[in-house]
């Protein structure tokens, strides 16, 4: 049996450093230029070379997403860009371009390429042609079920290796290759730009009437049409671990620190645990669905892994996330004193009970004992984003460790 690596996505060097202290196999980032989110931090090339240092040192690979659909102009920058990143050594190129990957192969062959989603990977014989041009891994088109991915695996090559999307974000458009926001926005999705038009809410509108919006869906909210829930496999482990699947995939490069490491840390366990035992990762099913439902979400769907979806896969009435906790910060060094750095990102107070989250799975609550800025300064809470604090909580930490802060949720 092939046991899979966890890949996690990374939106920026802090991020990319918690995805490995909590659980990655392997870290996919963006660079600034070619890949499918425009919109996210993304990294230079001086992040992204001691990104791939700190990820090495740990036994961690990183690839680099190069995955728009290129247009001439694009073609002499994405050899320069190629030409650049063999000299920081990342452990893959994820591409959906032919011409793109044909640049590749040509100025980097020492690195490997993996075959994006976004080339519309559904059966075996796609999965042999890309083999045949060089690629080393294809990523199955999120259209496919399981036992199509069975089949796959069982007409391939032993070396070839798939790549499988097992949670987040699901998109509308057949393999992400979406038009709705060029067309709507202008804003090409398939070259990174995308404004994610699936999420805004529709109306229909009469040819000879001409004004009056009526809903799509009979709700006096109106209708989000094509406002699909969030991808979650946790309670499928088994059948993942059995489908022939080198690497399973998360979803979300523009997400947070505490999404990224929740997220890797639950799967990282459920995997490990199933490893052991399966009657152990059956007993903790609800832990992990716990764990799973701590960070933002849609509500969830196991997409097209066990056939078509219905319209249960798909929400009406609203386009907001579920957000059951409050990213605060994270831990750095120590000063010596019994207080420890943190980078903060909203804010919180002494005296309030907080929870600290660790890679190994704890999460230990804890209060607020004080806080103080970089000059010494003690302060009562700490209501500026991205400020270097230095706090007391009564206990040792570590870096790398979440602090965050539970909310109450309305029910659904």
């Amino acid at each position: 049996m092939r046991v899979p690596e966890l890949l996690v996505p990374a939106s920026s060097l802090e991020v990319l450093k918690v995805a490995v202290i909590f659980g990655a196999d392997a870290v996919y980032i963006g660079g600034e230029a070619f890949g499918l989110r425009a919109k996210a931090k993304n990294f230079s090339m001086e992040e992204m070379r001691e990104g791939i240092v700190f990820a090495h040192e740990r036994g961690v690979k990183v690839y680099v997403t190069a995955n728009i659909l290129a247009h001439n102009q694009d073609l002499e920058e994405v050899r320069t860009y190629f030409q650049e990143l063999k000299k920081i050594g990342p452990d893959a190129l994820i591409i959906s371009d032919p011409g793109v990957f044909m640049i590749a192969r040509e100025v980097c062959p020492e690195i490997e390429i993996h075959v994006s989603t976004q080339a519309n990977n559904t059966n075996y014989g796609t999965f042999l042609f890309w083999y045949q041009q060089g690629a080393k891994r294809v990523v199955s088109a999120r259209e496919l079920s399981l036992e199509e991915i069975r089949q796959i695996r069982s007409r391939i090559p032993e070396d070839l290796e798939i790549e499988t999307f097992v949670h987040g974000a699901m998109c509308i458009s057949y393999s992400g290759r979406c038009l709705l926001s060029s067309f709507l926005a202008g804003r090409d999705a398939n070259r990174g730009a995308c404004t994610h038009p699936c999420r805004w809410k529709y109306a229909l509108v009469e040819e000879s009437r001409p004004g009056q919006y009526m809903p799509v869906y009979e709700n006096e909210r109106g209708t989000y049409i094509f406002n699909s829930r969030d991808l979650c496999m946790i309670d499928h482990i088994p059948d993942l671990m059995t489908a022939g699947i080198d690497s399973l995939k998360i979803e979300g490069r523009m997400k947070t620190a505490l999404y990224v490491a929740t997220v890797a840390r639950t799967y990282r366990k459920a995997i490990d645990d199933w490893q052991k035992d399966p009657a152990f990762y059956e007993k903790n099913l609800p832990w992990y669905r716990d764990q799973i439902s701590n960070c933002t979400y849609r509500q969830f769907t196991t997409g097209f892994f066990y056939g078509k979806p219905t319209e249960e896969a798909q929400i009406y009435d609203s386009n907001t996330y579920i957000k059951e906790y409050t990213y605060l910060g994270i831990v750095g060094q120590p000063d010596g004193t019994g207080a420890w750095q943190i980078s903060q990102r909203n804010k919180f107070s002494v005296g309030e009970t907080i929870e600290v989250m660790k890679p190994n799975g704890e999460n230990i609550e804890v209060k607020v004992k004080s806080i103080r800025d970089e000059e010494g300064n003690f302060m009562e809470s700490a209501p500026h984003p991205k400020q270097i604090l230095y706090i007391d909580l009564g206990m040792e930490l570590e870096p790398f460790d979440i602090l965050r802060r539970k909310e109450a949720v309305p029910e659904l």
